[in-house]
């Protein structure tokens, strides 16, 4: 089984979509995840340059657009016009996949059921896969309440961000393994990035006070990818997804990044190329 690193747009909103996809390649990248900034133009020569990637370069060069929308108060109703204006939107860029952050996590229940429901019906309608993100904020904040929405959606593909099961529970989920590993399952793409108890990201995951977490996130990681490859999955794909301030903590004063972000996940690329099976 083949594993694709895909390059992270966050952090690289400076870069037009041209200088980005370029250096993405330059950097062995072979696809690249992304939420697209309100701009047609950056849109239209993203969408132009993609093209010409794949008739000149890497035919199979690997594209996720990402479903973020922007915090708002609104009823349940307002929130579902919301997302499938997005969706379909997003869809019409036949994107290999859509990264969808889904629903509140103050939502009932029920409601996001809804949500998810729809989410899955725009899916079926066009072809395009949507993934939902284990994220805070979402319907899959927190990893028992998650569980319970796979015994109704027991088919519902899952990107795998521990990061925020870690913060939300204040663990390192020593204590929820077996509850963390019934996921593995519907894990359909990774972001490798490294969080702890207090934060979603360590500062630099391959300093040796982070030794321990590095190794647990990559033992977790690994175990997905074992059952992909039981299922003869032909590849996956994983998102080095260090992030820029506020993810990326800054020296007082000064502001000063305590890590290079873009170098952080090259490292990590590399690190996971040489240690996953």
């Amino acid at each position: 089984m083949k594993i694709k690193f895909l390059c992270t747009y966050w952090g690289s909103e400076n870069l037009s979509a041209k200088a980005f996809l370029y250096k993405a390649i330059e950097e062995g990248y072979e696809g690249v995840e992304i939420n697209f900034p309100e701009d047609n133009s950056f849109l239209e020569e993203f969408l132009n340059e993609l093209k010409i990637i794949r008739e000149t370069i890497n035919p199979d060069f690997f594209f996720i657009a990402q479903q973020v929308l922007p915090n708002k108060v609104e009823s349940v109703e307002d929130y579902c016009h919301r997302i499938k204006t997005r969706l379909e939107f997003l869809t019409k860029l036949k994107p290999n996949a859509i990264n969808s952050h889904t629903g509140k996590d103050f939502f009932e229940f029920s409601e996001n059921c809804k949500i998810i429901e729809l989410t899955e019906q725009i899916s079926k309608e066009t072809g395009i896969p949507i993934w939902h993100e284990i994220h805070r904020g979402r319907f899959s904040f927190h990893l028992k309440t998650l569980l319970k929405y796979l015994e109704i959606y027991p088919k519902l593909k899952l990107i795998a961000d521990f990061s925020h099961f870690c913060v939300v529970s204040e663990s390192n989920l020593d204590d929820q393994k077996e509850l963390l590993e019934q996921l593995f399952p519907n894990i359909k793409h990774i972001h490798a990035r490294i969080g702890f108890e207090q934060s979603p990201q360590v500062n630099n995951p391959f300093a040796p006070e982070w030794e321990v977490y590095l190794n647990q996130y990559r033992n977790w990681w690994q175990k997905i990818l074992e059952i992909q490859k039981q299922k003869n999955v032909e590849f996956t794909t994983i998102t080095p997804e260090f992030g820029p301030y506020p993810y990326m903590p800054q020296e007082p004063y000064t502001l000063k990044p305590l890590s290079n972000q873009w170098e952080v996940n090259l490292q990590m690329k590399s690190y996971l190329q040489q240690n996953l099976e």
